[in-house]
């Protein structure tokens, strides 16, 4: 989006906040560098290392300095991964902050709003702008940055220090349509504190406030968005499976689940058979579902975004007509 291409209040808006979003970018693009420079530089040294003759396992006399080089390359790497992942964690309060505060708060608490709405600019639009501006700029960066987060996860998997597992937190939540789906979310909610509380800075510190739950909620209910598997044996499911539950089944299928025994003397296998069990079980997620599991959660945070900017129109025309 560019402001020569753009008329009206949306070239305002770009106008208006250039230096902080030329800022934003310029982070964005040093913080791929880092994380590709990393990476560079974990390859030749991952390279350099396999023709060196020497193993991590079993060195050889004369091997330490090399395995050391090796080992510290890989760890700066999934580090500078980890760091990314917290960042893409972060990101969606950012862009809620900025929304609730320079672009809408700091607006209604200033009074330079006016100025706007006497240039025959109504309301409605002038939010709107304030609303579409950081929404394309948020789904096109935001995505760029999340398909890059999955390449470096991929990257990191494959060295002596591989990145948590695909359903965790901090991992889960750094891919995919969620952050683009958080992000979106948590800018409807940064508008509709500032319109509400009409003050910078107890808009920006209810929108992280209003954050902070909302991820949360979704963390602990996360498991339950897409129907589970069910393993059945004594094994539990290998490869990249997100385990859930597991227990026994009864010989009329009724499940007796881990927790219904645990917590208590003995031994949980035995408490089980007591009650009927007969076979185990093990409910988990698939490395299949991780889409459907994103598809699902993103679904919600773009309903609970259209609410907001909805419950946003609507202030603002109960306020100012």
């Amino acid at each position: 989006m560019s402001a020569i291409a753009l008329r009206g209040p949306e070239r305002v808006v770009i106008h208006q906040h250039r230096r902080a979003l030329w800022s934003a970018g310029a982070l964005a693009l040093m913080g791929v560098a880092v994380v590709v420079a990393a990476w560079l530089w974990a390859s030749s040294a991952s390279d350099t290392f396999a023709g060196s003759g020497c193993s991590v396992e079993n060195t050889v006399r004369g091997c330490g300095d090399t395995v050391r080089a090796f080992l510290d390359t890989e760890l700066r790497f999934s580090r500078a991964v980890d760091y990314a992942g917290l960042a893409m964690m972060v990101l969606p309060a950012c862009v809620g902050m900025f929304v609730a505060g320079p672009l809408v708060g700091r607006e209604l608490e200033s009074g330079t709003y006016q100025t706007s709405w006497s240039q025959s600019v109504s309301p409605a639009r002038w939010l709107a702008a304030r609303l579409a501006v950081p929404a394309v700029l948020t789904l096109a960066g935001v995505s760029v940055l999340s398909a890059f987060s999955a390449w470096a996860w991929s990257r990191a998997k494959g060295t002596y220090y591989p990145r948590g597992d695909w359903y965790e937190r901090e991992v889960y939540g750094a891919m995919g349509t969620a952050p683009v789906g958080y992000a979106l979310c948590v800018l409807a909610l940064g508008a509709l504190a500032g319109l509400l509380l009409r003050r910078t800075v107890a808009a920006m510190v209810v929108t992280v406030l209003a954050y902070v739950p909302l991820v949360m909620v979704l963390n602990r209910v996360r498991e339950d968005l897409w129907p589970t598997a069910r393993f059945l044996g004594g094994d539990r499911p290998g490869g990249d499976a997100w385990p859930v539950d597991s227990g026994m089944l009864t010989a009329s299928g009724r499940a007796i689940r881990l927790k219904d025994c645990s917590g208590g003397a003995g031994d949980t296998a035995a408490c089980m058979r007591d009650r009927g069990g007969v076979t185990a079980f093990a409910d988990y997620h698939p490395a299949s579902h991780f889409w459907p599991l994103q598809l699902v959660e993103t679904g919600i945070l773009l309903a609970l975004a259209a609410l907001a900017v909805a419950l946003a129109f609507r202030v603002l025309r109960r306020r100012h007509g």
